[in-house]
């Protein structure tokens, strides 16, 4: 496997406003494209914004539809398309998806290089009131293959749980992408969850975030690609649009792993009984 270079965005989306995010996304794919990258990671929700108020008031302009396949064909997204396809570059970014039996989620999409449109995962940790009230959390996992390399998607929140991580990992995963959307004043919870996942299973992550937003929904960048040390290899800032990028090697996870035998050694036979003990 040659190695991969991603990039990981974080930039501001315009709350319901589908048709110009996209424009935005297609904009910043082709800078991500023309520094290096064959992957580039956007944020959760960032075609209609992490906005819930806006989410909540019009589903028909800020949803995008899936069809049985889970491909979606919405002319709105057409010139990220073209720019997926013109700079052979794919493209992860988070959507709301009207599924054909009426569920809606908080998905992340997949554009690939000839511009096919996937919406390949559902978030399955749906995290506070807001997403559970707007959202039907998705049932199962997702790894996107690209040029051999095995890279498991997750959105925001789930990340927060190690065992999510951990069954991309023991499934194969040599990276784990994870648009999403936190706000200012949670840097300290951001910087640490996707750090620790990529420890936790020797494997890269790739972070994106937004930046700016409608209060209270204000976010706070910090765009991060990890390595599989847990170790930021590039990072925005905590304001600002930027595009960061990040070339993965498969041999340093081959590295990691063999030094740190967290994923190999992990325990399956544990279980919630427990001695208690009185001092």
């Amino acid at each position: 496997m040659r190695p991969l270079t991603v990039a990981a965005v974080q930039a501001e989306a315009t709350p319901g406003d589908v048709a110009g995010n996209v424009v935005r996304a297609a904009r910043l794919a082709r800078i991500a494209a023309d520094r290096g990258a064959t992957l580039v990671v956007l944020p959760e929700l960032f075609l209609p914004a992490y906005d819930p108020p806006a989410l909540r008031a019009s589903p028909a302009t800020t949803d995008v539809a899936a069809d049985g396949g889970g491909l979606v064909a919405d002319a709105r997204l057409d010139p990220l398309r073209a720019a997926a396809a013109g700079c052979a570059t794919a493209v992860v970014v988070g959507a709301a998806v009207r599924r054909p039996d009426g569920r809606r989620t908080c998905a992340a999409l997949v554009v690939d290089r000839t511009g096919r449109v996937a919406a390949a995962y559902d978030k399955q940790h749906l995290c506070g009131p807001e997403e559970k009230e707007l959202f039907i959390p998705g049932t199962r996992g997702a790894t996107l293959d690209i040029d051999g390399w095995r890279l498991a998607l997750g959105v925001c929140y789930d990340g927060c749980f190690p065992e999510h991580a951990r069954a991309a990992a023991v499934a194969g995963a040599h990276g784990y992408l994870c648009p999403s959307a936190y706000v200012v004043g949670s840097a300290h919870r951001r910087d640490v969850y996707y750090a620790a996942r990529a420890l936790d299973n020797t494997m890269y992550v790739v972070f994106a975030n937004p930046v700016g937003g409608v209060d209270p929904w204000v976010f706070n960048g910090g765009a991060t690609v990890y390595d599989p040390e847990g170790r930021p290899v590039a990072r925005g800032a905590d304001e600002g649009e930027e595009v960061v990028l990040a070339t993965l090697d498969v041999s340093e996870v081959a590295r990691v792993r063999a030094a740190h035998e967290m994923l190999a050694e992990h325990r399956t036979d544990l279980s919630a009984d427990r001695a208690l003990l009185t001092a």
